[in-house]
């Protein structure tokens, strides 16, 4: 049933985009969700033999891909072509989640966003290897799109995954740099600079504020209002929830809540609603500049523990992580940019772009791979595993390495 349903579907996909292969007017008014939601239709069901020859060998770009490589990329073009399609979309995406529930909430798109840009990954590869630039092109500025639109919602999980998708499609632009000709240099960079604008950790941590501060007032007014004058049936079905939403920590922090002034339901109301002032001082620190969110964190981090805000406290370290990692993709979306800049317009070109977490253009010298010359490095002050971040973009065949992370400059084993 579902290769009939999805050989129909493909059939109106192929339809749909028919007046747009031939350059004629076609639908620019769609909810890209409904697209995207539709690409997760259509992804095709592969063996379990076809799904591991994908995820488990090490896909780098460069190697010789193998005919069967790329005739499971032809089944993967319906869902690939509504991403396209969801790229040229002029609506707001509205993913259509109803984030009055909570903690309750369920973001199912999330996951299959990030597995979408992963296959658009494999096909940008296998696009090159046929020389076809322009297909390859639009993979990445669709996949761009969809990490921009994966944090429509404003929430946490979204933001990351946003980041997630943005490292992918920058780290697939280095790994392939030397195979796209200036003039598909220069449309990426018109397609990164026209593409949604970002969402970000700041924006997000409002959201996240609501959900969860607004659903634990809520939770226990309700309980309340259930057992009136009977704060332990109120707490103990306060505890209920902790066990259903957070099993894995429920014991140390729901200590936490009953030995200290969130221990009875006024408490906890009362610590909640003080909790807005922390997050609304983080919300702000949020949007300054690397070096200086650190410096005011710290600070905040400080007075937030002398505070005993357990709420406020369980997020902390993970806002500060986040924006880390909101630092690194700033800066590696500026390394492309100062890359395809450099390839076009030389030594003039890479000073023109300025490293966001640093104090002008990024260093710049030639990468040498066992004894030979494969490209150009582009590095941060910004230290990412405990060393200054950089980002190698590849420009003749050989052996594969990393190009970006940890472990950059590393051999890779296909």
């Amino acid at each position: 049933m579902k290769t009939i349903t999805s050989l129909c579907c493909g059939l109106l996909l192929l339809t749909g985009l028919g007046p747009h292969a031939r350059g004629e007017s076609f639908r620019t008014d769609i909810n890209p969700a409904l697209l995207y939601y539709q690409a997760f239709l259509l992804a095709p069901e592969l063996s379990a033999a076809d799904n591991n020859y994908l995820v488990t060998n090490q896909w780098v770009g460069w190697q010789p891909l193998p005919d069967r490589f790329g005739s499971l990329m032809a089944g993967y073009q319906n869902e690939l072509g509504c991403l396209k399609q969801a790229m040229n979309q002029k609506v707001p995406c509205d993913w259509g989640i109803d984030l009055s529930r909570g903690p309750e909430t369920l973001l199912p798109h999330v996951a299959l966003c990030k597995q979408a840009v992963i296959k658009a990954q494999w096909d940008i590869m296998w696009r090159l290897q046929q020389g076809d630039q322009a297909a390859a092109r639009d993979d990445l500025l669709a996949s761009l799109t969809l990490g921009r639109n994966t944090s429509r919602d404003r929430t946490l999980i979204g933001a990351l995954v946003e980041i997630a998708i943005e490292s992918v499609v920058c780290t697939t632009v280095a790994e392939d740099f030397g195979r796209f000709s200036p003039e598909t240099l220069q449309q990426l960079a018109e397609g990164f600079e026209q593409a949604p604008v970002r969402g970000t950790l700041a924006a997000a941590l409002a959201t996240e504020r609501g959900m969860h501060q607004d659903w634990l007032i809520g939770r226990v007014e309700a309980a309340q209002q259930a057992h009136p004058h009977d704060e332990a049936a109120v707490m103990e079905e306060l505890h209920q929830e902790f066990i259903h939403f957070a099993p894995e920590m429920e014991t140390s922090y729901w200590l936490q809540f009953t030995n200290g002034p969130a221990g009875t339901p006024d408490g906890v109301i009362k610590m909640a609603r003080e909790a807005t002032v922390w997050y609304e001082r983080l919300a702000g620190l949020s949007t300054l500049p690397h070096g200086q969110f650190e410096e005011q964190f710290n600070q905040l981090s400080a007075e937030a523990n002398k505070s005993g805000n357990i709420m406020f406290l369980r997020d902390l370290s993970g806002w500060s992580s986040g924006r880390q990692k909101e630092f690194r993709i700033q800066g590696q979306l500026a390394m492309v940019k100062a890359a395809v800049a450099y390839k076009l317009h030389g030594e003039a070109g890479l000073k023109s772009v300025n490293d966001p977490n640093g104090n002008g253009p990024f260093a710049c010298k030639r990468f040498v791979f066992q004894g030979v010359d494969r490209g150009f490095q582009l590095t941060s002050p910004l230290l990412f595993s405990h060393a200054p971040m950089s980002c190698i973009f590849v420009e003749k065949d050989g052996p594969p390495f990393s190009v970006f992370g940890a472990h950059v400059g590393e051999a890779v084993t296909p």
